[in-house]
């Protein structure tokens, strides 16, 4: 039994380090792909980054984790379900 639950741990570990690193990936070439185009003046300037490193895009990962937990926690998404399923607020 505990060589399952150990076997079990190990292969979740192993899925969250593949999403990281998915959503570390995402995160930085949408960056490099979106903010030069949106502020090419400052980027040129050097008030911008054009590109990002790994950490920096984990730290905006995080960021965006925390604020779609609070936009969840406070049920953002759930009255445009309910308004969709039901007809009306």
């Amino acid at each position: 039994m505990t060589r399952l639950i150990w076997l079990v741990l190990s292969g979740a570990i192993v899925v969250l380090l593949v999403v990281l690193l998915v959503v570390l990936l995402l995160v930085k070439l949408l960056w490099a792909w979106t903010v030069p185009d949106l502020f090419p003046g400052a980027v040129e300037q050097g008030l911008v980054a054009r590109s990002i490193s790994w950490w920096t895009a984990f730290k905006l990962a995080i960021f965006a984790a925390v604020l779609a937990g609070i936009a969840g926690a406070r049920g953002g998404g759930t009255r445009i379900i309910q308004t969709w399923r039901f007809g009306s607020e």
